[in-house]
C-alpha cells in the first residue's frame, strides 16, 4: 500500500517597479523564512508551486508589465504548473476590486500595507522581531534602507499617494538598527529612498530632521557609502548639505526629481516651486558642494505643455547640464488632480520630446565624461558581465546611471563588493572604461 506524501511549499516573490518595491519585497521574503517556510526571490528553478507578485502601478507601462505578469501566472495556474498565486504591491491597492473581477484565477490581492494579511495565507505570524533584520535581493554589498512611506504632496500628474497612502517617517532607532545590521551582514552602500526623502520627520517631530538621520547613519561602522535618492525640491532643507560636507562617506550625489523647468507647467503640476526658484536651489547646492553630482527627472507631456514650455525646458537642461537625467512621457492616471485636464498631447508628440530632450543629455553626458578621461576614480564593483568587471563611482546609482567597465584579463581579478582606484582611459556617453591601479 503506497503512502501518500504532501509536496512540500516552495514560494517565488517576482519583484516589478521601483526600489521601494524590492525592500517591500524583502521583508516578505524575511518573514517567510523566518517562519521556517521555504521562500526565494525571482529564482529560475520552475520548482516553486507558490508565486508572489509584488506589483507597480506607477505608469502605464508599470502597470502593463504587471498585468502582463499576473495573466502569465495565472494562465500557469490553469496549466497546473503552480497551486497558488497572489498579487501584492501598489497596482494590487490600487485596483484590487478590478484585478479580482478580471483575473479570478488569482487566489488574494493585497495592498501595500498588507504584509500580516499576506502571512495569514501561509499560516505564518508577522515576526516584530524581524523588523531590524532584512534578507537582501541585491548583491550584499549595497542595500536600499527606505526611511518612510507613502507622500502628502499633491502633484498633479502622481497617484503614489493612492497606492501608498500618507507619509509616515519611519523612527531614527528603527533604521539605525537596519543600518548596523545590514552593516554586519557586508552592506557597504546604503542607497536612501522614500518617496520624498526631504519630508521625512515632519510627522515625527513637527521638523525636517533628515540631516540629524544622515549624521547618526554616517556613524555606522562598515558603512562607506551613502546615497539619497528622491529629494524633493520645493522647501529642501539646506542643512543636509552641511551633514554632506562633514562625512566623507555621504556620496556627492543627489536625486532630486525637478519634472519640469516652465513655471507654467510647474504650476499646472502643483509642485510648489518656481523656475527662478529652481536654478536658485540648484545653485546654493552647487555652491555649497562644488564636487556634487546632481541627478533629475522631467516629464514632458504634460496637459498644457505648450511647443514653448517645452522649449524652456530643453534650453533650461543645457544649461544647468545635469549629471545624470532621466525623461518619462505623461501618464495619464485615473484620480489625480491631472486626470481633469485633457489629455491633448498626442502619444508621438510625447515620445518626439522625451527623445529629444535625451540627445540633448546625452551629449552633456559624453561632454562630462570625456572630462574624466586620465583621472583616477573610486569605484565599486558590483558584478562580472562578460569580458568585463562593472562598477560605479559615488556619482552613479544602481541600475539608473553611468558604469565603470575595466577588462576581465589574466592579470586583472576584481572581487564583487570590492572598492578599487581605476584609472579612467577612455569614455562613452554613459560608460567609463579604465584600468586597475596596483596598490
Amino acid at each position: 500500500m503506497k503512502t501518500r506524501t504532501l509536496k512540500k511549499d516552495k514560494v517565488n516573490i517576482i519583484t516589478l517597479g521601483c526600489s521601494k518595491n524590492t525592500v517591500d519585497s524583502e521583508n516578505i521574503l524575511t518573514q517567510l523564512r523566518g517562519n521556517q517556510i521555504d521562500a526565494e526571490h525571482e529564482s529560475q528553478d520552475n520548482t516553486h508551486n507558490i508565486i508572489i507578485i509584488n506589483t507597480c502601478g506607477f505608469i502605464d507601462n508599470a502597470k502593463q508589465e504587471s498585468i502582463d505578469t499576473i495573466v502569465r501566472y495565472a494562465e500557469a495556474k490553469n496549466e497546473g504548473a503552480i497551486d497558488k498565486l497572489y498579487v501584492t504591491g501598489c497596482l494590487s491597492e490600487r485596483y484590487k476590486d478590478e484585478l479580482a473581477a478580471e483575473i479570478p484565477e488569482v487566489d488574494a490581492y493585497f495592498g501595500t500595507r498588507d504584509l500580516p494579511l499576506l502571512l495569514k495565507k501561509f499560516k505564518a505570524d508577522y515576526k516584530h522581531e524581524l523588523v531590524g533584520e532584512r534578507l537582501l535581493t541585491t548583491p550584499r554589498h549595497y542595500a536600499y534602507l527606505k526611511i518612510s512611506e507613502g507622500c502628502d504632496r499633491p502633484c498633479s500628474f502622481c497617484a503614489i499617494p493612492l497606492m501608498r497612502g500618507k507619509h509616515i517617517s519611519t523612527p531614527e532607532n528603527m533604521l539605525i538598527e537596519q543600518a548596523r545590521n545590514l552593516a554586519k551582514q557586508g552592506t557597504k552602500e546604503l542607497i536612501l529612498i522614500a518617496q520624498d526623502l526631504t519630508y521625512y520627520g515632519l510627522d515625527l517631530h513637527k521638523k525636517r530632521t533628515l540631516d540629524h538621520l544622515l549624521d547618526q547613519l554616517a556613524q555606522v561602522e562598515g558603512i562607506e557609502w551613502i546615497r539619497l535618492q528622491y529629494a524633493y525640491p520645493a522647501g529642501f532643507p539646506l542643512e543636509i548639505l552641511e551633514v554632506m560636507q562633514k562625512y566623507e562617506n555621504i556620496c556627492k550625489y543627489l536625486d532630486m526629481p525637478l519634472q519640469h523647468a516652465s513655471t507654467n507647467l510647474l504650476k499646472h503640476m502643483r509642485r510648489g516651486i518656481t523656475k527662478e526658484k529652481t536654478i536658485q536651489l540648484l545653485d546654493t547646492i552647487r555652491e555649497k558642494i562644488p564636487s556634487i553630482a546632481l541627478r533629475t527627472t522631467m516629464i514632458v507631456g504634460h496637459p498644457h505643455e505648450t511647443e514653448a514650455d517645452f522649449e524652456e525646458l530643453c534650453a533650461f537642461v543645457e544649461q544647468q547640464k545635469f549629471d545624470r537625467l532621466g525623461v518619462f512621457t505623461y501618464s495619464h492616471e485615473e484620480n489625480t488632480h491631472a486626470y481633469t485636464m485633457p489629455d491633448d498631447i498626442p502619444t508621438e508628440i510625447k515620445q518626439q520630446r522625451a527623445e529629444e530632450l535625451m540627445a540633448i543629455q546625452q551629449d552633456i553626458s559624453w561632454e562630462k565624461n570625456q572630462a574624466l578621461i586620465g583621472q583616477t576614480l573610486k569605484v565599486l564593483f558590483d558584478r562580472k558581465e562578460g569580458e568585463y568587471f562593472i562598477g560605479r563611482t559615488q556619482y552613479d546609482s544602481p541600475e539608473v546611471d553611468n558604469e565603470v567597465l575595466v577588462k576581465a584579463d589574466a592579470q586583472t581579478y576584481i572581487a564583487t563588493g570590492s572598492f578599487e582606484n581605476i584609472h579612467i582611459s577612455h569614455a562613452e556617453e554613459f560608460d567609463l572604461y579604465g584600468t586597475i591601479i596596483k596598490k
